[in-house]
């Protein structure tokens, strides 16, 4: 996940290219980036080297079309928070760039692209996981968990998890335990990396009325937060070695990036370092750990 600091944008600009490109928007694709790179790593394990690049393509397409109606109707829901927020005032909604009907009948048409092009490429199983992370993104946590409770981004990070599953159903058909752990990663990861957004961006999530960890409980008691969850994701991913198993390098990767985890949190704890460079790390140290399990697979 990135967010970049709110960028100018005219609100009246016309044109094929600005039309296009306001959709784009709509689909978040850095968000879609961070998602995919989970995919593939998930694919090779359970292939136990490269899959067929054609599965890997087809696979990685379905996820786009998903993750991008998930996120367009995501927009949809939180149009009016969008507003009020300085870091995404001027996304295609709030802007009036693109229209809110025009703007959900998108979203929906992605999400049912994305399991039709998955259920005929790879398989049902791999198409339903992708539309139930869109579903439970969409009505779990955008019109209900959001605005309701603290524990939105901790529950919602399920929704991000899913892409792991998607990418090991694809290759097998089934699930099994190495799959799991994986999304457990990436679940545990979720919140300290969006509770450092969340703090940068307090003022914002209070002015829109959403109760946001650093909102409800204050600074002190999410930073406590984000040092315990560090220390998770960190020890769930060296679960995955003794699983699959993994060698030397997916082991020594995962442990220290996993270090470098939880004293990049602590050092936010202590106010030494500044929210969005801990947030940045942590997408680097989710590439990173996801590249060493599959560059261990095709090197083991």
């Amino acid at each position: 996940m990135s967010a970049p600091e709110a960028r100018i944008v005219d609100p009246h600009a016309t044109g094929g290219w600005a039309t296009v490109r306001a959709y784009v928007e709509l689909t978040k694709p850095r968000i879609i980036e961070l998602l995919l790179i989970t995919t593939v790593p998930a694919m090779v394990v359970a292939a136990g080297g490269w899959p067929d690049s054609l599965l890997v393509l087809s696979t990685l397409i379905g996820g786009t079309l998903s993750a991008g109606g998930a996120n367009t109707i995501n927009q949809v829901i939180d149009r009016d928070i969008d507003r009020v927020m300085k870091r995404t005032r001027n996304r295609p909604l709030p802007t009036d760039r693109v229209g809110v009907t025009a703007a959900l009948v998108f979203g929906v048409i992605l999400g049912m692209a994305g399991f039709l092009w998955l259920w005929v490429t790879t398989n049902l199983l791999a198409a339903s996981l992708s539309t139930a992370g869109l579903l439970f993104y969409v009505f779990v946590y955008s019109l209900y968990l959001k605005r309701s409770s603290t524990q939105n981004i901790v529950i919602g990070g399920a929704a991000g998890a899913t892409p792991v599953l998607v990418g090991w159903a694809a290759v097998t058909g089934s699930l099994s335990l190495p799959a799991w752990i994986m999304f457990a990663i990436v679940f545990f990861w979720t919140p300290p990396h969006f509770w450092a957004l969340a703090l940068r961006y307090t003022k914002d999530y209070r002015k829109a009325g959403v109760p946001m960890l650093p909102v409800v409980v204050g600074e002190k008691m999410t930073l406590q937060h984000i040092v315990l969850y560090s220390i998770v994701v960190a020890g769930v991913s060296l679960l995955l070695g003794p699983v699959v198993p993994m060698g030397f390098i997916y082991t020594t990767t995962a442990i220290v990036l996993g270090v470098m985890l939880i004293v990049g949190a602590e050092r936010l704890r202590r106010r030494a370092t500044h929210p969005m460079t801990y947030f940045g790390f942590t997408n680097l140290y989710l590439a990173g750990v996801f590249l060493a399990m599959a560059v261990d697979t095709l090197l083991g």
